[in-house]
């Protein structure tokens, strides 16, 4: 845990998965997208939130490649959508760099990720990330086994 003038960055403690689904239904909802179920996330170590004054702000998250150890992926990063103070940009920009931080402890030598809009990419190219047009990704849920994970995390997401 890192504090610097009231702003805390921190890994996963209890209750914040459930604070980012909230903050996936609220900005993901009006496009029909469902929140991002558990296990798709990493371990709590490596689920990153960045808070200011105890109110959490911003969350994002670090993949590590299993047969690749130099690369990851930071991923559905998702703000809380009540916190509209004038820092909510350099806030986001400071859990990106605190997450590249960790992931050069991980050894981590390419960091990959998707902006889902122009503010993230801004973002993410003022951050000196290379920023490559992604018009023609694509992913796919294989529902079959996305029923597996469902059953042994016990509840449906």
């Amino acid at each position: 845990m890192e504090i610097h003038n009231n702003i805390v960055f921190r890994s996963f403690k209890e209750g914040d998965y459930e604070t980012c689904r909230e903050w996936w239904k609220f900005w993901w909802g009006s496009f029909g997208a469902e929140p991002i179920r558990r296990g798709f996330l990493p371990k709590d170590e490596r689920c990153y939130i960045i808070e200011k004054d105890g109110i959490p702000v911003a969350s994002t998250f670090l993949i590590l490649a299993y047969d690749i150890p130099g690369l990851a992926w930071t991923t559905y990063l998702v703000s809380n959508p009540k916190y509209r103070e004038k820092d909510r940009r350099h806030l986001i920009e400071t859990l990106i760099k605190n997450v590249e931080k960790e992931a050069e402890k991980y050894g981590v030598l390419q960091l990959f990720t998707v902006c889902g809009d122009k503010h993230m990419s801004d973002i993410h190219k003022n951050l000196d990330w290379e920023m490559a047009p992604a018009r023609h990704e694509a992913f796919k849920y294989l529902t079959d086994n996305l029923k597996k994970i469902d059953k042994n995390y016990g509840k449906k997401s």
